[in-house]
């Protein structure tokens, strides 16, 4: 049986954003069925 894996990491700014490091996560997608969470990581940079 064949299956289908993506792995996705993306940014998400909150509404009341200020400025300083924002969290990363990650979205695993098998099989058209979807699980977001926050990736174990911690930014290097920081976006205004």
């Amino acid at each position: 049986m064949k299956s289908n894996f993506h792995l996705l990491f993306y940014i998400r700014k909150q509404k009341n954003y200020k400025g300083g490091a924002m969290p990363i996560y990650m979205r695993i997608t098998v099989n058209g069925k979807r699980a977001d969470m926050s990736a174990p990581l911690k930014p290097i940079w920081r976006l205004q």
